[in-house]
């Protein structure tokens, strides 16, 4: 190729966004003269290398947006190290069809069992995946919600947490929220209800989460929106003790959980049914309650 068409190509090619057929047209095309290929093979195989390229360049992008604290895949994840852990379930979370029907991941366990190196497995697959993720801390987050109404920028800070297809909060109950802090992550995860997929992970059984928000009937009703559609990965050695609870005394527990409960919350039944069916699971595994909840 003369020096004149050949710089008027790279001209239109970078016109075209074609980055990856600018740098390889040359060299491949002295190997499709090699190969005997014709111009039609020349172009797939060329057109190919760019949609390749172009999907790598896109999840780079992704998983840049999502601002995770690393980027960690499930395949390097000891799952023998966590017993507890469902492995078949993960790798079908990993799948992300969760993502699509809009369900929720909570992913329960003490400190240094996993939890976030999970999220961030299954942030990163969804990002392979061509979904939009979002990655924070719950402190950090429920920080940016109160600067952001101190700024009269809610609205817009929330538009942004709502139109990820994931978010994922991590160590939600590391630290209690403020009032307000409590009430403006309600509110936003009320807004994703049923219009996207929110993963969340904690050091906290369900039972003890009202410490971190500081109310009962708020706790309740946050339970029952994450709850609704969930998937919950139970990361610490509890799910494999004997399953010491008959059935009269989970009934006895439950009872006496739903009196003492519902006195202090004025009747919630709906709420705290939702909120002791969670806890019941966290604590006897999923042959007494749904895991679903």
């Amino acid at each position: 190729m003369t020096e004149a068409p050949q710089i008027l190509l790279d001209h239109r090619l970078k016109s075209l966004r074609l980055p990856t057929v600018l740098r390889e047209y040359s060299k491949l095309a002295k190997q499709a003269a090699a190969e005997g290929l014709d111009h039609v093979q020349f172009l797939a195989r060329l057109i190919e290398l760019e949609m390749i390229d172009r999907e790598r360049r896109m999840i780079e992008r992704r998983i840049k947006a999502a601002k995770f604290p690393a980027v960690k895949s499930l395949d390097s994840f000891d799952f023998k190290a966590i017993p507890a852990l469902n492995k078949m379930q993960v790798l079908e979370l990993a799948r992300c069809e969760w993502i699509e029907r809009r369900e929720n991941v909570i992913s329960l366990g003490p400190s240094g069992t996993g939890k976030t190196h999970v999220a961030l497995g299954l942030g990163l697959s969804a990002c392979q995946k061509g979904m939009s993720v979002g990655f924070v801390t719950a402190a950090a987050l429920v920080h940016e919600l109160m600067e952001a109404r101190d700024e009269r920028r809610l609205l817009r800070l929330q538009k942004q947490m709502v139109g990820y297809k994931l978010l994922i909060i991590d160590e939600l109950g590391f630290v209690p929220l403020s009032k307000t802090g409590a009430e403006l992550l309600f509110e936003l995860i009320s807004q994703r209800y049923e219009r996207g997929s929110t993963l969340i992970t904690s050091n906290l059984p369900f039972d003890e989460w009202t410490e971190t928000f500081g109310s009962e009937r708020l706790t309740g009703a946050l339970l029952d929106r994450l709850t609704h559609h969930v998937n919950i990965l139970e990361m610490n050695g509890e799910s494999y003790r004997p399953l010491r609870a008959n059935k009269r005394e989970t009934i006895d527990w439950l009872k006496f959980t739903l009196e003492g409960v519902g006195e202090r919350t004025h009747g919630y039944a709906f709420t705290i049914t939702t909120f002791a069916r969670c806890w019941i699971w966290s604590r006897f595994g999923p042959d007494v309650a749904s895991p679903r909840c």
